[in-house]
């Protein structure tokens, strides 16, 4: 088995370990439970699943984010979860019967979009998807996924020169795509970097949510130079998920923070199954995001009643508090941990609206666009009626130029005459006075 970290530079963010989080760290603090709790659909038969197997005994989160005991309710089943990524490979046994269809939006990858795109981590949507819903070996050995009953859709996108088509465009079109083929849930484990996104998201994700789907995005890691969440986390209305260590604290570098954070999941020491079959271990909130997305399909196939909105509610209002947590939601943990199995089980008001925000309202206010459920306001003012203007003087009769007019003699001559005429005599009088002056003093001047 390799070592592997997750190349930000997909700057897609990595997986999450949310594991013995919830039990092993005393800085976990009990989270308040209704005693009372939503009727769910009749238990499953047990899943195939070998606790002693090396591989299984990796994935800590199973037991930490008490996915197992979610086993017992349901594992997805009816759920479908699309995963717009570097394709979904095919490793032997692992997604067997699992990907129910799949596109090619990068113009690099399959029709299907089953072969991995990019040079770099071309993996990266593999992982993903083993987290997600991985199928495991009928002996209950090999990696299994959070959901291990859900169909999934492979969406292949590219990454800088690995595609052929604008990065924002193939998000766009995958999401779309995603939507019109029957898209429960889709998870986005990349991030821009930016707070910011293409106007062209705004249409792609609203119609998603205007088609009752639960977008889950990856906030970015600090290790892979992602300071802050950025777009498409930064989206109001997606959940976004950070990462925590195998003791339920925030991670460094496996994570980032921001005010968007719904819900942490595990990111550090993390496994994912590749194309070719092998077992890789890896970090970042690329793989803590396909985790919450796999709870959110066990939620959806154990209510099936539930809106979107609903399924992120009962996630984030059954997470586990953090000691550390400064408030509810937290920029480093938002509502807590994952619990999987308090998502599927406990009483959980119902919400009317997305708990993390309006897409729509977003665009209203930001983007100057009109909502069309607002009418176009009528003027009520009653008009004013403006006077004609008089009509223009006729010209003047055409004049010599060497003759003087009217306005010259008004503006021109006239001034000029009354400033100079007392200006001559002023200076008339003065030379008199001076010749007066000079022949008095020749007077009385002796003779030698």
């Amino acid at each position: 088995m390799t070592r592997k970290r997750m190349l930000a530079g997909i700057v897609v963010s990595t997986a999450m370990v949310a594991s013995l989080f919830l039990a092993a760290s005393p800085a976990v603090a009990a989270p308040p439970r209704a005693t009372q709790t939503t009727p769910s659909p009749t238990p499953t038969s047990p899943v195939a699943d070998d606790p002693s197997d090396p591989v299984r005994a990796k994935e800590y989160w199973l037991d930490g984010a008490r996915i197992r005991d979610a086993w017992q309710v349901t594992r997805g089943e009816g759920v479908t979860i699309a995963v717009i990524d570097t394709g979904i490979g095919k490793p032997p046994v692992t997604f067997d019967g699992a990907v129910a269809d799949g596109t090619d939006v990068s113009g690099s990858g399959s029709p299907d979009g089953r072969t991995p795109v990019g040079v770099r981590d071309p993996n990266h949507g593999t992982w993903v998807a083993s987290l997600a819903a991985g199928r495991g070996r009928p002996d209950g050995t090999g990696i299994i996924g959070v959901a291990p009953e859900v169909d999934l859709l492979s969406v292949s996108i590219g990454f800088g020169a690995s595609a052929t088509v604008p990065f924002s465009e193939q998000i766009a079109e995958g999401m779309r795509w995603a939507v019109d083929h029957g898209a429960d849930i889709i998870n986005l484990s990349l991030t821009t970097n930016t707070l910011d996104w293409d106007e062209s998201w705004d249409d792609a994700f609203l119609y998603a949510f205007e088609h009752d789907v639960v977008v889950v995005v990856a906030a970015g890691n600090r290790g892979s130079g992602t300071s802050i969440v950025g777009a498409p986390a930064t989206i109001p209305g997606v959940l976004t998920v950070g990462g925590v260590d195998q003791t339920g604290t925030a991670s460094r570098d496996a994570s980032t923070q921001g005010i968007t954070i719904g819900i942490m999941a595990p990111s550090e020491s993390l496994i994912g199954m590749s194309a070719d079959g092998e077992v890789v271990n890896w970090d970042g909130t690329s793989g803590a995001a396909p985790i919450v997305a796999g709870a959110a399909a066990l939620v959806r196939a154990a209510h099936p009643e539930l809106d979107a909105a609903n399924v992120i509610n009962r996630l984030i209002r059954t997470a586990i508090p953090v000691d550390d947590m400064r408030a509810t939601p937290d920029v480093l943990y938002g509502y807590g941990l994952l619990d999987a199995e308090a998502a599927v089980t406990a009483s959980v008001p119902k919400v009317t609206k997305n708990p993390m925000g309006d897409l729509k309202e977003w665009v209203r206010l930001y983007r100057r666009a009109e909502s069309p459920d607002e009418p176009t306001p009528e003027g009520t003012a009653t008009p004013v009626a403006v006077p004609p203007l008089p009509a223009p003087q006729p010209p003047a009769e055409a004049g010599s130029p060497l003759l003087p007019s009217e306005q010259t003699l008004l503006y021109g001559t006239l001034p000029l005459l009354a400033l100079t005429v007392p200006g001559i005599l002023i200076a008339l009088g003065v030379t008199a006075a001076a010749r007066r002056i000079r022949t008095e003093r020749g007077r009385r001047t002796p003779t030698p």
